[in-house]
Formats: structure tokens, sequence, C-alpha cells
């Protein structure tokens, strides 16, 4: 029986370090002058972060510490969607930010069609969030894996589960 060599695409975010991020950013917007007195936070909600603050600069500023932060601990900012900042109660501006946890479907159909059209001679298929692609020929996957760096899907990729059977 031939050899065959696979790996996966996935898209995953420690939660641990999105909490430390998060706790730290708490920790620099309570000691910084400009966000004296505020009621400024960032809020872990399951898979949602939720911004808060008195108006949209001081969201802003925040988001920005936060995204530093994020950097630090290894976090990509692809993982994060953000959706439009809204009026909220009290006089205060609400952003949220999705985490992103696996690859949506329409984005793992655009990897397997780039990597098909790629005339490589491998085997991609989705499942479930994660894309495996294989092949006999270990060299054809690292140049796959190459390929894909190249090229932005908009997504935080990671290639795991590199296996020689």
């Amino acid at each position: 029986m031939a050899q065959q060599n696979s790996f996966d695409i996935v898209s995953e975010v420690d939660p641990a370090e999105v909490m430390n991020a998060i706790n730290q950013t708490m920790k620099e917007v309570r000691q910084r002058f400009d966000f004296k007195d505020s009621k400024a936070s960032v809020v872990l909600e399951e898979k949602d972060l939720a911004l808060a603050a008195e108006d949209e600069t001081k969201l802003r500023n925040m988001n920005d510490i936060l995204q530093q932060k994020l950097v630090r601990r290894g976090v990509p900012l692809k993982a994060l969607s953000y959706g439009d900042a809204e009026p909220a109660a009290g006089g205060t501006v609400r952003q949220r930010a999705a985490i992103q946890q696996g690859i949506p479907q329409d984005k793992a159909k655009e990897v397997v069609k780039f990597i098909k059209d790629s005339k490589a001679k491998v085997q991609a298929s989705i499942q479930g969030d994660m894309v495996r692609v294989s092949s006999k020929d270990r060299d054809t996957l690292q140049q796959v894996i190459a390929s894909l760096k190249t090229k932005d899907f908009g997504i935080n990729m990671q290639f795991t589960n590199y296996r020689s059977n």
C-alpha cells in the first residue's frame, strides 16, 4: 500500500491568551490618565469580546491597547471580526468582536478551490471546521503549505497534525 501523508489547516485561538490580554488591557486602562474615572471595560462573553466606553474615542483607544496586548501574546488579529460601534445604556458606546474558532464553510471552500487550482497532486477535503490535505509526496505538501502562506484568505490559519503514515 502506498504511503499517505497529510496535514490539517485549522484556525484556533488560545482562550487563555485572550483572557490574559484582556486582563492586561484592563490593568493598563485603569492606570492611564485619559481613562481616569472611566467606565471602560473589555469582557469575554462566550466566544465574543464586548468592549464598552463613554465615547468612540475612548473605545478606539481601548481597542488599540487590546490589540497590542493580543499581538504580544501571540493571538493573531485576523482571528477577530469587529461589529459596528453602537450606543448603549447610560450614554456609553459598545462594540462586539467575534473570536473566530474554526474555518467558516465559505472560507474552507475557498481554500480547497485554491489548492485544487494549484494543480498539485494532493487531495483537499473539508472536515467540519478544518481542511485536511493529503498526498503521497511530502515535498508536495510542503509546497502547498508555502503557497497557502502567500495567499491572504482573510482568516487566521495554522498548519497542524502533519502526519506520515
